[in-house]
């Protein structure tokens, strides 16, 4: 039922990728080339899922992980498979090297379906990765715990250094969203509760600070669908709101106390540090500094230049207000000792299954 979810979910992406082709070209590629390689990453997931049942006999959860419990010998099937299911989950959630899709796809798509995609595919991934290896296959963690390692790291650091160097928004956020999968997937490698707890914490605080920068977006890109940094010249004189929420949300992103951001970061690294992850902890505070210089490139463009003399028309709606005050509120909310609380009982329910 996992990958029947995950699959129906993927095809309606499929399909609203390229919902806008009519109006924008590059609609069409990133519909087709999210669904050739999607259809790739999903071959990857049915073989895992065959070698993992040739193995064990099962592919029920806690079967797997009752019998990789109780097992004196790991079958190298079992390894093979799960090494299959790491490569198509990880192109789920856009891990390095299997996201060469999400920069095309999220800046081809409509906003409003790159703002959805952004979130609910990669939060359904990292929900399915925690189900299949800090469940079924956490005692077999030797297995697929140095690979995962090594993603999370190439992840974090080549989303971060490719973001510097963008000028579009929209891929800007893609390879933001390449690197916090390498963020959220610390909490996967560090294999405890306090790792699920980061996840599940992180996961709802990256999903409020995305959806509010892309709606952002959408808003400062008036009947266009591409965004450019130097749009956004002189954005808070024209609109104090868009401005100031977009910089709220860079700051989040870059993990500046005490918003959300922070604390998942904190929580995430500090998961690392308990599991004895020192090298990966130190690593992901490298790289969510080398962040913090294309989100306040952000916040420089449109604060400290002067507004250009022909600018795109704002799109000011009742529903685009809507979105920036929910993702407002949700993200000072998470900021708070409150938000700690609900995140804690709800990676404490995660952990129990």
């Amino acid at each position: 039922m996992l990958f029947v979810g995950l699959e129906t979910m993927s095809i309606a992406l499929y399909i609203l990728s390229g919902i806008a082709g009519g109006r924008e070209p590059g609609s069409n590629e990133a519909a087709l080339k999210y669904l050739l390689l999607g259809a790739f990453a999903t071959g990857f997931l049915v073989y895992g899922m065959a070698f993992v049942f040739g193995a064990t006999g099962s592919l029920d959860l806690r079967v797997l992980h009752d019998l990789a419990l109780h097992r004196a010998t790991i079958p190298g099937f079992l390894n093979v498979g799960l090494a299959l299911l790491i490569i198509g989950l990880g192109f789920k959630v856009a891990l390095v090297p299997f996201h060469m899709w999400a920069p095309d796809v999220y800046e081809g798509a409509p906003t409003p379906i790159t703002a959805f995609m952004s979130v609910g595919a990669k939060v359904a991934g990292f929900a399915a990765l925690i189900r299949v290896l800090s469940e079924a296959a956490l005692p077999v963690q030797e297995v697929w715990l140095p690979g995962l390692w090594w993603l999370a790291v190439a992840t974090m650091l080549i989303g971060n250094v490719i973001a510097l160097v963008q000028t579009s928004i929209k891929r800007l956020l893609a390879y933001s969203s390449i690197a916090h999968a390498g963020y959220l997937t610390i909490g996967i490698v560090a294999g405890t509760r306090l790792g699920v707890e980061a996840v599940v914490y992180y996961s709802l605080a990256y999903a409020l600070m995305n959806l509010g920068a892309f709606a952002v977006v959408l808003a400062a890109n008036g009947d266009h669908d591409r965004l450019q940094l130097y749009d956004l010249r002189g954005l808070a004189r024209r609109s104090p709101l868009l401005a100031g929420a977009m910089a709220l949300f860079m700051f989040s992103l870059a993990g500046v106390p005490p918003l959300s951001g922070f604390i998942g970061k904190w929580l995430l690294f500090s998961a690392a540090v308990e599991a004895n992850q020192v090298g990966l902890a130190v690593l992901a505070v490298l790289c969510s500094a080398i962040s913090a210089f294309y989100y306040l490139r952000v916040v420089v463009y449109m604060y400290m230049t002067e507004p250009a003399e022909t600018h795109r028309p704002l799109l000011d709606t009742p529903r685009t207000r809507t979105a920036l005050y929910a993702t407002i509120v949700g993200t000072v909310l998470l900021s708070f000792p409150a938000g700690l609380l609900f995140v804690h009982l709800s990676g404490w329910a995660a952990w129990q299954g």
